[in-house]
């Protein structure tokens, strides 16, 4: 976040200009958001005339100067939307990138990809990408917060996908806690009572949100931290057998897959997602539309870049348990 400015002294003891003012004081001097002092200054989506007037008035007075970003964004010189993810290498973000790519197909927009793989400049890297396009999409927690919200407040529109609002931005996720409260009860039916939950939900909103749901039904219930791939699944295999559970929900399929390679079937696993694996593997799973995910972010984007739609939109879409074999035999069939 940009700093206050504090006023510099000239050669001969009084006050030197104070350097340009930033986006951040304009608002606080018009009483406003950082997103109101946006749309005013781009002209494109309706604010009420009173408080534009306040903010041209402190966009006066502190001598702000609009960032070239800015400008840029106003004037549509990109023609190209951004989205930025931690990793491309699993099904889960192939399917949302291809959801993405259609829809800003469909709008006449090119598309750049970022992938930070974790990399400590992944906050640089994002900054630059935001610079070079109309829009950006950031998936998941592949920058932190502060960052978000850096490049919110030069203008640019941002969507988050899965992971909890930030400042005045558009968020879309999936359904998370009922789902998973459902897939606990399906369990229970299974006359199932000691259980263990693989994945990381420190690192993940979706993977926090998946466990709370299950907890809310299995009180009990045992975390067991791993990678969010296959071979974060395989690796915890040991650590699974020695809490001897009845049965272990994954918070996705790639760990669910991988625990079931390393365990070879012999406990009953579920995951999350549906990907084309999960089904041949007969993986019990709860569904989302990850590729529709993708396609509302597109939506949500231009609507935010031309100007169609000023206010935030939070959507949530719903999600489907789908059982298989992977939990084991089904009491209904066995009856």
């Amino acid at each position: 976040m940009e700093s206050p400015p504090s006023p510099h002294r000239d050669p001969d003891g009084g006050e030197a200009r104070r350097r340009t003012a930033t986006i951040y004081e304009v608002a606080e001097r018009a009483g406003v958001s950082i997103a109101t002092v946006s749309r005013v200054l781009r002209g494109t989506i309706p604010v009420a005339p009173g408080t534009a007037e306040r903010v041209r008035e402190a966009v006066a007075e502190l001598r702000y100067r609009p960032s070239h970003l800015g400008r840029g964004l106003a004037e549509r010189q990109h023609a190209a939307n951004g989205i930025v993810f931690p990793d491309l290498s699993g099904p889960y973000y192939a399917e949302v990138v291809l959801g993405y790519e259609s829809v800003a197909a469909e709008l006449g927009r090119s598309v750049l990809i970022l992938s930070s793989h974790g990399r400590p400049t992944a906050r640089d890297m994002v900054l630059d990408l935001a610079a070079r396009v109309d829009g950006l999409v950031v998936c998941t927690r592949t920058v932190d917060d502060e960052t978000v919200r850096e490049v919110a407040a030069t203008g640019t529109p941002v969507v988050l996908i899965a992971r909890p609002p930030v400042a005045d931005v558009d968020t879309i996720t999936t359904e998370n806690r009922d789902s998973a409260a459902r897939l606990a009860d399906h369990l229970l039916g299974h006359g199932y009572r000691r259980f263990v939950f693989l994945g990381d939900a420190d690192r993940s909103s979706d993977f926090a949100e998946r466990f709370e749901g299950v907890r809310q039904v299995i009180p009990a219930i045992i975390p067991i931290t791993c990678g969010f791939d296959e071979d974060g699944g395989f690796r915890a295999a040991e650590a699974v057998r020695l809490q001897k559970p009845d049965a272990v929900i994954c918070g996705n399929d790639e760990v669910a897959l991988g625990l079931t390679r390393a365990t070879r079937g012999s406990v009953p696993v579920t995951g999350w997602d549906d990907v084309m694996a999960a089904r041949y593997a007969g993986l019990t799973t709860v569904r989302q539309p990850m590729r529709e995910l993708g396609a509302r972010a597109a939506r949500l984007l231009d609507e935010r870049i031309t100007g169609a739609r000023g206010e935030p939109h939070h959507d949530i879409l719903p999600t489907q348990l789908v059982v298989r074999s992977s939990c084991g035999p089904h009491p209904k069939e066995e009856t």
